[in-house]
């Protein structure tokens, strides 16, 4: 199989796309022992790659998982601050596994993660239109201010798409976002009169977190990897 070296470096978990065409313009990356410094360039089946002299091979399944994330719990593989991370929490077997997007300190819920990075990047990028539903909790609610949200708004310059919003109950809303922007729920909800308490994944495209426990990942089935590697993948 023929693919282009940066998706091949993606692919093994060893950086993102960008990450790895950043190693390549760096003079890192070496192919059959010869140094590579253009991202245009194929490899194939059998070839030799090397970042800094360590050979890397592309991950032979891919699999991908979903995370009950607890509260206070970092989305990163180092904080600064010393608070704890998703990696504190899933333990050493887990540490190589990449996460989709972030959820932020305060937010619960669930998150995914998989031994693929470019699996990783196709899910997180807004061109592929991939829903994700919470469940927020909020100080109050006018359903017409709600509107806006429901309509698109533009706040400090930035522009944030419709938003599906439904009331569930007093005082918490279901909320279903597609383009993933840092913060997006929270900074739309504040801006609408509804700030948000208490902020909850529940799915991820057609992954739900369902009764997974918070603290505990749960490998997703052949089946429904299939229909999403194949969807996200096959044409890239």
């Amino acid at each position: 199989m023929t693919e282009r070296l940066a998706k091949f470096i993606a692919n093994s978990g060893a950086a993102s796309r960008r990450g790895a065409e950043n190693l390549i313009l760096s003079g890192a990356v070496s192919v059959n022992g010869v140094i590579i410094n253009t991202p245009v360039f194929f490899v194939n089946d059998g070839d030799r790659v090397c970042i800094n002299g360590k050979e890397i091979k592309q991950n032979e399944e891919i699999k991908l998982y979903k995370f009950h994330k607890p509260l206070n719990t970092m989305t990163t593989t180092y904080d600064p601050q010393n608070r704890k991370t998703i990696y504190d929490v899933l333990g050493d077997k887990y540490k190589n596994l990449k996460y989709v997007g972030r959820l932020d300190y305060k937010t619960t819920g669930l998150l995914l993660l998989t031994n693929n990075g470019e699996l990783a990047r196709q899910l997180s990028l807004p061109k592929n239109h991939i829903k994700r539903t919470y469940i927020a909790t909020v100080k109050s609610i006018d359903d017409k201010k709600l509107d806006k949200a429901r309509h698109g708004v533009e706040i400090d310059g930035i522009k944030y798409k419709p938003m599906k919003i439904e009331i569930v109950e007093k005082n918490k809303l279901r909320v279903t976002v597609e383009e993933g922007k840092k913060n997006e729920v929270r900074i739309v909800l504040k801006y609408v009169g509804a700030p948000v308490l208490g902020l909850h994944r529940v799915s991820y495209g057609d992954i739900l977190l369902g009764d997974l426990e918070v603290g505990k990942i749960s490998l997703i089935d052949g089946k429904t990897l299939d229909l999403i590697s194949n969807k996200l993948l096959s044409s890239k």
